[in-house]
């Protein structure tokens, strides 16, 4: 049995799947499949998580040693680069939101490779 395309799951998992075609055969196969259910369950709980982020659950910004670090370690001569600064502007606001969405997508990205995986090596 051919496993649901993780592209396809992610489009299940974001709520686009069409009443007809690719994606309603994939809703199929995933109502018969334990394996493409656990891993629609765990794409749809990235998606969900993605969706009701708020500023709150979204890290905070690395304590000033650690900036020190990564700048000896990049460069020879340590300068250390300056820690956001001041009140949570919208635009810092977008980045710590692009960067928590970025990490959601790794997660998925991960997962996907795991039913590639998985499909590969199943009976």
């Amino acid at each position: 049995m051919a496993h649901v395309e993780p592209a396809h799951l992610v489009e299940l998992a974001l709520g686009n799947a069409a009443p007809g075609g690719e994606l309603a055969d994939a809703l199929l196969h995933v109502e018969q499949c334990e394996h493409c259910r656990d891993e629609l369950r765990v794409m749809t709980r990235v998606v969900t998580a993605a969706r009701t982020a708020q500023l709150v659950d979204l890290p905070a910004a690395p304590p000033e040693h650690v900036w020190q670090q990564i700048s000896r370690n990049l460069t020879p001569e340590p300068t250390p680069p300056r820690p956001p600064a001041g009140p949570l502007t919208p635009g810092k606001r977008k980045l710590l939101t692009a960067l928590a969405l970025a990490a959601l997508a790794a997660l998925a990205a991960a997962s996907a490779a795991a039913a590639r995986r998985c499909r590969r090596d199943c009976p």
